[in-house]
């Protein structure tokens, strides 16, 4: 019997029954072979806002090099990681590449820049903060659907465990040493991120594998991108062969998550938590410090801040200004002669995703446009899910004459 494996989030396990729920029951193919957290994966698979994240940024904005690692790039990894660590411990793998597969779903364009930007529009405008943790939940909720048998759109409906590892999966805390939490909670009243633990331990390693899955990759990608130079790489490749030789011999990829996932499997337990040892809990730390100092506040990202900065207020300001309480789709629908793609893309979402009145009302209506914060969200909303390419192209239609 591997480590973890009576902590195993399957059948017979006491959290299983709680994992497995779903808002509503879903409807079964006949000799359906698949989990019910391989239902998951496929239906997250499937739906656009998955498709989408190849067009979004993981670290470098809209780049012309085919190799720079992309968001749905950096989601593979994290499944790719998550599977092996569990694999290794005896955790439920598919429920874990699920969750991989799935957390960032809700990402705001332009990496986490884009989600700076949208979050402080939102604290100005209606009190809140965006975070992609909670816009992800949203959108795997009530944004993205599939038709079912009868070829009606659904809402994607995934189990409890799936949803929670989503929201729950913050992997920019600094903490070495994570256990599951024991409560089930309703996930749509988190409030902030890393508010509470995951509630499996698959949903703990997601978690961590995010953290794991990053770190290289964006010091390989800076390199490529002549962002940093090959000195900095020798000079760090220095300071780990010094210092934390029996951690890694690289800061690269490949190397880096190989170490990382082995020291995480040799150091875990489960009266202890997940955990790494504390040579490479620091290194760690002190390679994502690097990263910040030289890769995510260097001159040329700062500069591109300021032009995704604009992208996004401009857009919002545009949208905004179109409000008119019930009327909004009309009035955004006489844009459409001078602004057809924005004008049209927007005036069917909020046709979904919206209702002006209650005879309207479905399941996908989740913004009442007569109230103007609950219509400045849906604006967020739709902003947030958009692709880089697809922003920039908006931004330069309502900007061009």
């Amino acid at each position: 019997m591997k480590l973890f494996s009576q902590v195993s989030t399957v059948e017979g396990s006491e959290k299983y029954e709680l994992a497995i729920g779903r808002k509503q029951p879903l409807y079964k193919k006949s000799e359906d072979i698949r989990s019910e957290f391989s239902r998951d994966y496929n239906r997250i698979l499937h739906c656009n806002a998955f498709r989408r994240l190849k067009h979004k940024t993981q670290v470098f904005y809209a780049t012309m090099n085919d190799h720079i690692c992309t968001r749905i790039e950096h989601v593979h990894h994290v499944e790719s990681v998550s599977r092996t660590i569990c694999d290794e411990l005896g955790l439920n793998s598919e429920l874990a590449v699920a969750i991989a597969l799935g957390h960032d779903l809700g990402h705001a364009p332009f990496g986490h820049e884009g989600e700076k930007i949208i979050s402080k529009i939102s604290k100005e405008k209606i009190g809140k903060s965006f975070w992609h943790e909670k816009n992800s939940l949203r959108v795997v909720d009530y944004i993205e659907s599939l038709p079912d048998t009868n070829g009606v759109e659904k809402p994607l409906n995934l189990t409890y465990a799936v949803r929670d590892g989503i929201i729950s999966h913050c992997g920019e805390v600094d903490i070495n040493a994570l256990k599951p939490r024991s409560e089930n909670i309703d996930l749509c009243k988190i409030n902030e991120p890393n508010e509470y633990q995951p509630f499996t331990w698959e949903g703990c390693v997601v978690k961590l594998a995010d953290k794991i899955a990053y770190l290289g990759r964006d010091i390989e990608d800076a390199w490529r991108l002549n962002v940093i130079n090959e000195n900095q790489i020798i000079e760090l490749n220095d300071i780990i062969s010094k210092k934390y030789a029996k951690v890694t011999e690289s800061v690269f990829t490949t190397s880096l998550m190989h170490n990382f996932i082995i020291d995480l499997c040799d150091n875990s337990s489960i009266e202890s938590g997940l955990k790494f040892s504390d040579d490479t809990y620091n290194l760690m730390t002190n390679i994502k410090s690097f990263n910040y100092k030289n890769i995510y506040s260097h001159p040329r990202i700062k500069r591109y801040n300021k032009y995704v900065e604009l992208i996004i207020t401009t857009l919002f300001d545009f949208l905004i200004e179109k409000y008119n309480a019930e009327n909004t789709i009309n009035e955004i629908k006489k844009g459409c002669a001078n602004y057809p793609e924005l004008c049209r893309s927007f005036a069917d979402w909020l046709s979904k995703y919206s209702i002006a009145s209650e005879t309207q009302k479905n399941e996908f209506n989740i913004f009442d446009i007569n109230d103007l914060n609950q219509y400045t969200d849906c604006v967020l909303t739709y902003l947030s899910l958009m692709t880089d390419q697809y922003a920039m192209r908006l931004f330069g239609e309502i900007t061009h004459f």
